[in-house]
């Protein structure tokens, strides 16, 4: 469907109902108080915890183009500055990624509760762009949405792509695909046994040597070892305050980004890793309640004196479940 031709009228968020029936438009705007910086409320990008959340405002420019403000921390508990100079770019993916959630929500008209699948995630970042500063990072993200899928008059999928700018600069380009169904439909479409109260994830494994995949806490690995130089066991932690930030009924797709990156970390041997481009395809969902292989096979430069390039996959039950093509810049650059 083109830009030229594609218009949907917004209607309601379902959790503030009473508040923004009468007037959508004025409930919106209070949200971009021009005078004060917050953040947008967590609901609308998936997070539990206000913390997490990494976007203050949004604009509409037309029909699928958007410009969205965020704000990094100087420091995360997770997404820790790289050698402790450079903002990790994973917390570039998360903040695309609840961009997504936020545009689909107040733009597209999709209720909250409503489920989303990504389906394909690309991330190229430029490394000179992401110092960490003596004060947050402030972020201008142009958003533009394609391919739009409508089932009636409801958003039911789309791609988009965004360029994240700090001062002018481009820190990162990114794009997402993504699909969003009904509580309902949802329902049918997973196992039953997933929504049960004995519903439990696979035990919690040991993990591997935080500094053989670029990780300087144990807590934050999730990968464990299973005797091969390439090869491990996900680690689940489902009480990860972030990559677990609320329940699930699977393994979140930012879990399984770490994983690549921890990966390549591993067979790169590199103790401090910053991944200069990032694509994952999701072909099924990972199941929190069996046994996941992850493993990683350095291709090697495309070209003499290229950049490094590690393929990492994931196999629950003998089936694909993810691929990541992950590069980075040759060693010691």
């Amino acid at each position: 469907m083109s830009a030229s031709t594609f218009h949907i009228e917004r209607p309601a968020i379902a959790a503030y109902q009473a508040a923004f029936t009468a007037e959508p438009r004025s409930y919106l705007a209070a949200l971009r108080c021009a005078t004060l910086t917050t953040t947008v409320p967590k609901e609308l990008v998936h997070r539990a915890a206000v913390a997490e959340v990494m976007l203050t405002g949004w604009q509409r420019e037309d029909d699928t183009r958007f410009r969205v403000e965020a704000q990094w921390p100087r420091s995360h508990s997770f997404f820790v500055p790289i050698d402790g100079k450079d903002h990790d770019p994973l917390m570039i993916t998360e903040t695309i990624r609840q961009a997504g959630a936020l545009l689909s929500h107040t733009e597209f008209g999709v209720p909250l509760g409503y489920q989303f699948l990504i389906r394909e995630i690309g991330l190229t970042v430029h490394p000179e762009h992401l110092e960490v500063h003596q004060t947050p990072a402030s972020l201008d993200i142009e958003v533009t949405c394609f391919d739009i899928k409508l089932r009636g008059n409801r958003l039911s999928g789309m791609t988009y792509d965004s360029v994240v700018r700090r001062d002018g600069a481009i820190v990162a380009t990114g794009r997402i695909s993504f699909t969003c169904v009904s509580p309902a439909v949802y329902e049918r479409v997973r196992p039953q046994h997933v929504f049960s109260p004995d519903h439990r994830p696979v035990t919690l494994t040991a993990p591997t040597a935080p500094q053989n995949v670029g990780r300087t806490s144990p807590a934050d690995v999730v990968l464990s070892p299973i005797g091969h130089s390439n090869r491990w066991l996900l680690r689940l932690n489902t009480r990860h305050p972030v990559l677990f930030d609320h329940p699930v009924d699977h393994v979140p797709g930012m879990l399984l980004l770490e994983a690549a990156r921890q990966g390549a970390a591993a067979v790169l041997n590199r103790s401090s890793f910053l991944p200069l481009s990032v694509k994952t395809e999701y072909k099924q969902y990972t199941e929190l309640d069996e046994p996941c292989f992850i493993e990683a096979h350095r291709l090697g430069p495309a070209e003499p004196g290229g950049h490094e390039r590690v393929r990492i996959t994931g196999h629950q039950g003998g089936a694909l479940t993810f691929s990541s093509l992950v590069t980075a810049a040759p060693d010691g650059d």
